[in-house]
């Protein structure tokens, strides 16, 4: 009740300095409250509270009221739960940017790896592949010198910086990403435009604990977060159609490779 009377600042309970220097709205907590023409502002750390008070005309509203930054959402939920249909929908009503952040790191490292990586995109190893250009080379007199000019060539495009070889653990083992990874990434949709002044719905971050932890540490405050939650037979049902699909055209694949392999065999016999 005593609370409710009291004269809030401009920014109410959100921390005056971390809007005005990061844009986000960061609540402020209230062992770091301070008193200015008789309003209550209250701040993220005692940092920013005495960064406040050493110059409050800085962050206070004068001719017109302190503008509030765009939303920012993230949008969370289990593999198939219908993340990204969703958070395109919500992007285009709302006229904010949608970011797929796994879609996103696969897109950081594609020119390098030519195909996206991670357990949906492994295939089973093609040893029948392997040995057709082999066969074929024998068949048709190819020089040895052209075929390892070729495999140099692929050597060069797969070698990967320290930063794209996390991101590509993180899609392949789910290992975690360093923060200055994540730093790379993450701070430019907070803090530069457009995302900036338009906002953004951020589909499938953060992914874990550290994740999470991460965010807060760097004061990147979401506006709001939702958690889809989905029964597991109904992610079943609409997963497993598409990958049997997948495995079955994998399989007459393998079968074709195995008839042109055996054909290559004979010709080369004859």
């Amino acid at each position: 009740a005593k609370e409710k009377k009291r004269h809030m600042g401009d920014t109410k309970h959100f921390c005056p300095v971390s809007l005005k220097e990061n844009f986000v709205l960061y609540p402020g907590l209230y062992e770091h409250a301070a008193k200015y023409q008789e309003k209550i502002y209250y701040f993220s750390t005692s940092e920013y509270r005495d960064k406040f008070l050493k110059n409050p005309e800085e962050y206070v509203a004068h001719s017109e009221p302190i503008q509030a930054p765009p939303l920012r959402v993230c949008l969370l939920g289990t593999h198939g739960a219908g993340k990204t249909t969703c958070a395109r929908q919500i992007a285009d009503k709302l006229g904010i940017f949608h970011i797929q952040f796994e879609e996103y790191l696969q897109e950081l490292i594609l020119p390098k790896t030519k195909e996206k990586v991670g357990p949906d995109f492994h295939e089973e190893p093609k040893e029948d592949d392997n040995k057709m250009p082999i066969l074929s080379q024998e068949l048709d007199n190819f020089s040895q010198t052209m075929t390892k000019t070729e495999i140099e060539n692929s050597k060069q495009e797969l070698e990967l910086t320290d930063e794209e070889e996390a991101i590509k653990a993180n899609l392949m083992n789910n290992e975690a990403l360093p923060p200055e990874v994540l730093d790379n990434i993450l701070l430019d949709w907070w803090r530069k435009e457009p995302f900036r002044s338009t906002g953004f719905i951020l589909d499938g971050f953060p992914r874990t604990l550290d994740e999470a932890q991460y965010l807060s540490e760097r004061g990147l405050c979401p506006d709001v977060a939702v958690y889809i939650q989905v029964e597991e037979s109904d992610i079943l049902d609409r997963l497993f159609p598409p990958r049997l699909k997948k495995w079955k055209e994998r399989q007459y694949k393998k079968m074709e490779n195995k008839k042109k392999l055996k054909d290559l065999k004979a010709k080369i016999r004859v």
